[in-house]
């Protein structure tokens, strides 16, 4: 994710960290050298048929309608899935605090929190698609790493843990049935969490109506120069290349926004996030916290 202070009127449009320009130049350049060619044969070779720009006005209202929808669902993808990282963060912090008062001091409130640690950067591995193995070694050691790492979901795995350990708690009388209910709806939400951020992930917009907008898109930009020939004469292809940035442009951002979780400029940050967890299961734990990570560059990760 870019973090950086809005740069000035001139910085603007030079910046390139974050922008989709690098991505959709290859379209841009290639729908002005249309308009060029246009224009050249329909000046020196031969009339070609000029489309009423009133039409292709129409045609693109109901084009930026298509694009903004689109654009509008994902981003509630995106922002739901910093919603639920971030419940995530405070189910974490109310679990250390239901240690305290719930569980006391010793080794069965650091096994539960050192598996919620393991549970976050598990999870973290699943929607990124990497082995967080060597990450959680710190915190559950080798074997329980490994043993975790090998399941199928091994973020399920350590919420299991977790359970197994408040019913262990719980049989032996060390847990009030107060508190065995007030973790195990931690517990929950964290499933819950989890869940909805795999929903995300299993689940991206219907691709025929991205395949809808994506033909459309392309249609409109290849058509629109025979409907500036006449009205705008040279200038075609700089308005034209102008029309297509800001509609490829919408494009690839809604590309990036619909899958939250990738590795990117513009996806959530989750290594972050999984720092911000560790510092407070360390305080929970009276242990010496991890440094914050901060952007490399302009860019949190």
């Amino acid at each position: 994710m870019i973090v950086r202070e809005h740069p000035s009127t001139l910085k603007l449009f030079f910046v390139m960290q974050g922008s989709v320009v690098p991505k959709i130049i290859g379209r841009i350049i290639g729908i002005g050298l249309l308009s060029v060619i246009v224009v050249l044969i329909d000046r020196y070779v031969i009339p070609l048929p000029h489309i009423s720009i009133a039409a292709m006005g129409i045609f693109g209202v109901a084009l930026s309608l298509f694009l903004g929808f689109r654009n509008n669902a994902a981003y509630d993808r995106w922002w739901e899935a910093r919603k639920l990282w971030g419940t995530m963060i405070a189910d974490m912090r109310n679990l250390g605090r239901h240690m305290s008062v719930f569980v006391g001091e010793g080794e069965d409130r650091e096994h539960i929190l050192t598996c919620a640690v393991a549970f976050a950067h598990l999870h973290r591995g699943f929607l990124r698609g990497v082995d967080v193995k060597d990450d959680i070694i710190a915190w559950v050691g080798q074997e329980k790493s490994t043993a975790l790492s090998a399941q199928r979901n091994g973020a399920d795995a350590a919420l299991r843990a977790m359970a197994d350990k408040i019913g262990q708690l719980a049989r032996k009388d060390a847990i009030s049935g107060f508190g065995q209910m007030t973790i195990s709806n931690t517990l929950s939400s964290l499933a819950l969490a989890q869940a909805g951020c795999e929903r995300i992930f299993t689940t991206p917009l219907p691709f025929v109506y991205s395949l809808l907008v994506r033909r459309t898109t392309y249609l409109y930009c290849w058509l629109l120069p025979f409907a500036l020939i006449e009205s705008t004469g040279w200038f075609a292809p700089v308005l034209a290349a102008v029309v297509a940035y800001v509609f490829f442009g919408l494009q690839a951002v809604t590309n990036e926004l619909e899958l939250p979780f990738r590795m990117g400029q513009n996806g959530l940050p989750l290594d972050a996030m999984c720092r911000t967890i560790e510092i407070s299961v360390s305080e929970a734990l009276g242990r010496k916290p991890p440094e914050i990570l901060l952007p490399v560059k302009h860019v949190l990760s």
